[in-house]
């Protein structure tokens, strides 16, 4: 018996965030077929943010094909977005598949891309990676680190409340999560490798933290890092020696990195320097396998800090843009 050929998209999405729905929406526009695959719930990476967090950009710089975004605060906060991006996403019937993870994409001679998930398979002239970045921390590989106190996300300050907590990084998200905890009346202590507060943090938050320190209200230990965990105790490394603290909880906020494993799977190059950008055409986005393109935060390798929804989302224009020329 023979199987019936299974419908060929004009592009297949990899990623249901922000910069995923963009070129869903920027596909639609240009009368393009085009699914959207993404391996959790709508804007995964987004919803398993801080339940608190507050963006560094403004609502109109995280809008979407100019739809407005209205928030109560100068900053949006996590559910406001949360809500933004849905609206768009049923509004708009955006043809999208959740929960299904891709496995693998295989490329033929002749450009077409097999698409593989968990659950099927499908075949596409083009595909879209907008993976992000936040699914794999950084792991420090010491003593204790599997340890069930030790956690690499950070949600909500109420599970720390009264406990011992030591907050490792030094970035916007050691920084909100050690200034939250501390104000549910957890006892913390920031190591930072560094000998300050990074200079990325959000600007109305950084002398928060740094007066916070100054104040002995959080222990800030610099030019230190962890050594070892235990059930009871944490060793850290500093200039003046070891030393041994109580503690409950570890937050490893050291940072996160995009999934390389997958780009060099599909025949990504990445660069040798330690940065591990992906090699891709800055005026199209397309990277070195013909019809494979990148777009977002992925871009960045490493430097996670370089895209942001706000720079990120004049991609989904590039991209459609030069499929629509070919």
């Amino acid at each position: 018996m023979q199987t019936a050929k299974k419908k060929e998209y004009d592009i297949i999405i990899i990623g249901g965030g922000p910069i995923g729905i963009a070129c869903g929406l920027e596909a639609e526009k240009n009368n393009l077929s085009y699914l959207i695959l993404e391996k959790g719930c709508l804007v995964n990476s987004l919803y398993h943010y801080p339940t608190n967090m507050t963006f560094f950009s403004t609502s109109e710089k995280l809008e979407l094909d100019n739809i407005p975004f209205i928030s109560n605060n100068p900053k949006p906060r996590k559910a406001e977005a949360l809500e933004y991006y849905r609206r768009i996403a049923t509004s708009n019937k955006l043809n999208i598949r959740l929960f299904e993870k891709v496995l693998s994409v295989k490329t033929s001679e002749g450009e077409t891309h097999q698409v593989e998930t968990e659950k099927d398979t499908y075949n596409a002239r083009n595909v879209i990676v907008a993976t992000g970045f936040y699914d794999i921390p950084n792991y420090l590989d010491i003593p204790g680190e599997d340890l069930p106190k030790v956690a690499h996300y950070y949600n909500d300050p109420h599970f720390y409340a009264t406990q011992k907590v030591v907050v490792v990084g030094a970035s916007n998200s050691a920084v909100d999560a050690a200034l939250e905890i501390y104000r549910k009346g957890g006892d913390v202590t920031m190591i930072v490798r560094s000998p300050e507060i990074g200079e990325r943090v959000k600007y109305w938050v950084r002398p928060d933290i740094i007066n916070r320190i100054e104040e002995g209200s959080i222990k800030g230990l610099f030019n230190a890092r962890l050594k070892e965990v235990r059930e009871k105790e944490v060793i850290i490394e500093t200039a003046a020696g070891e030393e041994t603290l109580e503690n409950d909880f570890v937050l490893l906020l050291t940072g996160y990195r995009p999934n390389f494993k997958f780009l060099q799977k599909l025949g990504i190059e990445l660069s040798n320097d330690g940065r591990r950008i992906p090699a891709y055409n800055k005026d199209t986005m397309e990277s070195n396998v013909p019809g494979i393109y990148l777009a977002g935060v992925i871009c960045g390798g490493m430097e996670t800090h370089k895209w942001f929804i706000e720079n990120s989302r004049v991609h989904a224009r590039m991209i459609v843009g030069d499929i629509v020329s070919k």
